[in-house]
């Protein structure tokens, strides 16, 4: 046998041994992002998350967010579920926050041990928004009449095509302001005294460059993956566990991927708390 064949061997030796620390991408809308979009939910980060966690020789997790929200539930169980895995495996998560990690995307980059950003990151977004439209003067102009029939005299709250009416508008406060203590309880529990901010700074919705965000204590450190990884753990291998692209995408060269951040910021207003016609309420940001 050549040296040039038992090089390989030897090399390929060396890394069934190394040790490795897993990089999952978390990347796009949270929840349903509409047709020919998938977003991130349970069930399409479940497996990758699964294969990460089961690596061999694993040191760390990480994390690489870029998002710009949607779901609060689908945030909520993204996050739990690293949890768990994280304690099942007793190793620990790093979040590295990309282009944005907002609203949604910073609560998943909560779950981690300690989130690092880049200098130009946008970081934060930790408020709820809710988003609809009023037609029903339109309809009057043109002299349509909008026949609406229900059982619970609640259940056609904020209807598009109805006049608003203050109760009902009182009511959404009502359920962003639950929503939003959700959040900020999260963020309190997962950062606890790192934070080093006013809670009238920290929570009003605002979002801020990573250097800003490192000095209100919403991450650890200014930094980009690999640079870190190789820093803290500078003898392991980075494995990247990429996800299994959906038919539609390995068809057309994943033409229907989200491209930037103006367009993951449009398709994250969608991935809505509750579809319902009439109003959308999600952890998104919105610029």
């Amino acid at each position: 046998m050549t040296a040039g064949p038992l090089a390989a061997v030897g090399k390929k030796f060396a890394r069934s041994r190394a040790e490795h620390v897993a990089v999952v991408r978390l990347d796009g809308p949270i929840g349903g992002a509409g047709m020919g979009r998938h977003g991130l939910t349970t069930d399409t980060v479940e497996p990758v998350l699964k294969r990460a966690f089961d690596t061999d020789r694993l040191k760390a997790v990480v994390v690489v967010i870029n998002s710009p929200g949607g779901s609060p539930a689908q945030s909520e169980y993204i996050a739990e579920r690293i949890r768990q895995l994280s304690a099942e495996k007793g190793v620990p998560v790093l979040a590295f926050c990309e282009d944005v990690a907002a609203s949604g995307g910073y609560w998943m980059a909560c779950a981690a041990d300690e989130i690092y950003a880049a200098h130009t990151s946008i970081v934060g977004s930790i408020g709820v928004v809710s988003s609809g439209f009023g037609f029903s003067a339109l309809l009057d102009r043109f002299g349509v009449q909008r026949r609406l029939y229900t059982t619970g005299e609640n259940k056609a709250r904020l209807d598009t095509f109805s006049p608003e009416v203050p109760e009902d508008v009182e009511w959404l406060k009502g359920l962003q302001g639950q929503l939003h203590e959700a959040f900020i309880a999260w963020v309190r529990q997962r950062r606890g005294k790192k934070l080093t901010a006013s809670d009238e700074e920290l929570f009003n919705g605002d979002v801020w460059v990573g250097h800003r965000a490192a000095e209100l204590g919403l991450v650890d450190g200014i930094g980009v993956m690999r640079s870190v990884v190789a820093e803290r753990y500078p003898d392991a291998e980075i494995t990247v566990i990429e996800a299994p692209k959906p038919l539609l995408a390995r068809l057309v060269g994943n033409q229907m991927s989200v491209s930037g951040l103006a367009e993951s910021v449009t398709t994250g207003v969608l991935a809505a708390f509750d579809r319902a016609p009439a109003v959308r309420t999600a952890f998104v940001h919105r610029d």
